[in-house]
């Protein structure tokens, strides 16, 4: 089994903010590998991550994880939930309700634009970007120590496109 390969750091940003608006969600905890469900900032997609019972085994169906090949936001958050990733409630607080698929449409994926874009509304809110900055890499640097390994690959959802 080989490692993930590291995300951008606007994933950790991206994870942030699916915990501070309350969008990871176990799904099944008596299952093994754990399952957990990650609803997309548009609430368009709902991405499965699986979780070994030890952490070191992931399997996200999100995008950047199947095509890609890093760890996605799913994973990072669903990390950062079941408490393997130090966060602060500040930080995910700060990231609530931050358009993250919007944003990166908007930018073309150009994530260096998109984060300073995230900065300016943190900003703008009264939150401290540099403190969450610097949280990122911590926790960049926390998954990196961690090295998980890939678990099975599976192709992301579709949009739902819910007409009632």
């Amino acid at each position: 089994m080989k490692k993930w390969k590291m995300p951008p750091p606007i994933k950790v940003y991206e994870a942030l903010g699916a915990i501070g608006d309350g969008r990871v969600r176990a799904a099944d905890k008596s299952a093994a590998p754990i399952a957990w469900d990650v609803v997309s900032s548009d609430g368009a997609k709902t991405y499965r991550v699986e979780v070994s019972t030890d952490g070191r085994e992931i399997s996200s169906n999100d995008n950047a994880s199947y095509w890609q090949g890093y760890l996605g936001y799913p994973a990072i958050a669903v990390l950062i939930a079941r408490g393997m990733l130090n966060a602060s409630a500040e930080a995910a607080r700060a990231l609530a309700g931050i358009p993250w698929k919007e944003l990166n449409r908007r930018f073309k994926n150009d994530y260096a634009r998109t984060i300073a874009e995230v900065a300016r509304i943190v900003a703008e809110r009264g939150g401290d970007f540099g403190a969450i900055h610097a949280e990122a890499a911590s926790i960049l640097d926390a998954l990196a120590a961690l090295a998980p390994l890939h678990g099975t690959r599976r192709r992301p959802p579709r949009e739902s496109k819910d007409t009632d």
